[in-house]
């Protein structure tokens, strides 16, 4: 018998239902010589503190560093405190069952970082000594589980794989833990906790919404002038911004003392307006929260049953590209959207015509491809459903598209040799992929002035002048959207070079754990939603003025320990690295919480 486990009962019924196995038992199903159960989840996590004997008071006790890490069922919170959840207990029983009855195991939990952790930590807690192989899938159709069971993988192919999932578990456990005993033993409060990534998280939420609150309006004056050229006026207004009165005053008088402008540059060009890239989860988000106002926890929900649905790509990617064999199933693709009510007309052009191959590059593929739909077609939608997928369809076909084609027009022009005007215009000469979505006006919102044609040296009449004032803006408090992107990136800005590299391609969390971040700040009742915008609660404040010079609180430095569980990923090598690291770093976050948490008489 060959064992099977999935991370849901949902998914080993859907693998059943393609290996023919039909006999439904008490947590497994069995037949066709297999039997496949599942774990809900995290079956299995690190232990608790005390589970070692470690009941530690005092600030002397701490840190706490195990010196192995100890597996435990899955905990859940009563009113007496953590509690082994008994329905984890007994599925543990029937996996063992199951494992114990079976030759080999065929791993098919979520095929990505945390699919392999809840595996790996079932089967170590077990003592399993069973050989597995891997089950590595992008889609959960019939097709691609039959070609994943005609092509399983070595195990030891994903050993790097779980060696940064276990990394990443212990230094969560090892800094949430730590520090958030270290803040209770401190300020004497029992309800806050610190984290490796909530932390810097919260912190970048606060500064926005404090830099926001403080930010003082500062006005400002430009200068405009209406010209005209054969009967058509238009606007040319002053490159230069003045913060002083006198200044912006004295600028206007040399505008009315020149009734004339000269040319100073005229330059009218056509502009490609590339195709998007296809979706990878952070940019499905961020999509489906300006324009649904879905937040971002909600997205990936929704994205999780499509897939389950059989309908698109796995959701938990940080890739927008595809490999070439996938690139030979798009036709066929777009061509299933013939049916599909939104999508009909734009796909009946796609007919006969080659596909813009910019999203087609392996190099760019860690462990799965961008989001694509599925060669099935969806039978009834709810319709928070039906915005997801079509979002992801619409980008595929976006990002296959030709290209857009604008006219940009720039004019500049002189007074008195030493005060420049300008004017702009952008407007729509071939729609490309921008009629997918109709959004061709999006992209020139910004100018839709028209504009002459001119040459350089021709003289304009002025027909009237303007000092306007205006006002410096505070940054716009974030929304989940730009909060994603603002983890993303994080640290991309730092004037330090090195840092700059480590996280070019990083930022803290990761595609799969961003949601679930910005959705534990909300229980924990550290931010809250204001008209779409994402504030701090008054407990949220306050935790942040206590952490805010704390190391746990940099997002460089947290952006630094997310490079080093990529870098684990491709040098395994690198673990002991990091884990000394680690440590080291815990045991300055304990005393630098020790310093400067105020009532410090806790502290002993």
């Amino acid at each position: 018998m060959i064992a099977i486990i999935t991370e849901k009962p949902s998914v080993a019924y859907d693998i059943a239902n393609v290996l023919g196995v039909t006999k439904k038992k008490d947590g497994y199903i069995e037949g066709n010589s297999y039997m496949i159960t599942w774990a809900y989840g995290h079956l299995v996590s690190l232990a608790l503190p005390e589970e070692y004997g470690f009941d530690g008071q005092k600030i002397e006790d701490l840190p706490f560093i195990p010196e192995k890490f100890m597996l435990a069922p899955r905990k859940i919170k009563t009113k007496k405190g953590y509690q082994t959840d008994s329905n984890a207990t007994k599925q543990l029983k029937i996996i063992n069952d199951v494992f114990n009855k079976c030759n080999k195991i065929i791993v098919a939990t979520d095929a990505g970082r945390e699919g392999e952790l809840i595996f790996r930590y079932i089967y170590k807690y077990l003592k399993c000594k069973k050989p597995f192989s891997r089950l590595w899938i992008s889609s959960m159709t019939d097709k691609a589980i039959k070609d994943g069971f005609q092509n399983l993988k070595d195990s030891k192919d994903y050993d790097s794989l779980f060696l940064a999932a276990e990394a990443r578990s212990q230094a969560d456990w090892l800094l949430g833990i730590n520090a958030s005993r270290a803040l209770h033993v401190c300020s004497g409060e029992s309800n806050n906790s610190l984290g490796r990534v909530q932390t810097p998280t919260l912190a970048l939420i606060c500064k926005r919404y404090l830099d926001n609150k403080r930010f003082k309006t500062q006005p400002y004056w430009q200068t405009s002038a209406n010209v005209s050229k054969d009967g058509m006026n238009f606007r040319v207004t002053g490159i230069e911004q003045y913060f002083e009165k006198e200044a912006a005053d004295k600028a206007f008088d040399k505008i009315k003392s020149c009734p004339k402008l000269k040319v100073l540059k005229f330059n009218r060009e056509e502009k490609k307006v590339e195709t998007p890239l296809l979706h990878d989860l952070a940019s499905l988000q961020k999509r489906a929260n300006v324009k649904h106002g879905f937040s971002v926890e909600k997205t990936l929900s929704i994205a999780q049953k499509l897939y389950e649905a059989k309908l698109i790509s796995y959701p938990r990617t940080g890739s927008k590209y595809i490999p070439e064999d996938v690139f030979e199933t798009i036709p066929s693709l777009i061509n299933s959207l013939n049916s599909y009510p939104l999508f009909k007309d734009v796909a009946d052009r796609f007919s006969g015509k080659e596909l813009n191959l910019k999203p087609v590059n392996p190099d760019k593929i860690t462990d799965h491809h961008a989001l694509i739909i599925t060669e099935n077609k969806p039978a009834k939608l709810s319709v928070d459903e039906k915005v997801i997928y079509e979002l992801i369809a619409g980008r595929m076909l976006e990002a296959f598209s030709e290209a857009g084609i604008n006219d940009s027009t720039i004019i500049e022009m002189v007074c008195n040799e030493d005060i420049i005007l300008s004017a702009q215009n952008t407007s729509v000469k071939y729609s490309g992929w921008r009629d997918i979505f109709n959004e061709q006006e999006e992209q020139v919102k910004e100018y839709n002035i028209e504009l002459p044609i001119l040459k350089e040296s021709d003289i304009l009449k002025i027909e009237s002048i303007n000092l306007v004032q205006k006002s410096t803006k505070p940054k716009p408090l974030y929304t989940e959207a730009t909060l994603l992107t603002a983890m993303e990136t994080a640290g991309r800005d730092s004037e330090d070079k090195e840092i700059k590299a480590v996280l070019s391609t990083c930022g803290i969390g990761t595609p799969a754990t961003r949601a679930g971040i910005i959705e534990i700040l909300y229980k924990r009742d550290y931010i809250c939603l204001q008209n779409k915008s994402l504030v701090p609660t008054k407990k949220g404040l306050e935790l942040y003025k206590q952490i805010v010079n704390l190391q746990l609180a940099d997002v460089e430095l947290t952006g630094g320990w997310e490079s080093g569980l990529l870098r684990i990923e491709k040098d395994p090598g690198y673990l002991s690295s990091f884990n000394g690291g680690l440590k080291v770093f815990t045991k300055q976050v304990v005393t630098e919480l020790a310093s400067v948490i105020s009532k410090t008489d806790n502290c002993n």
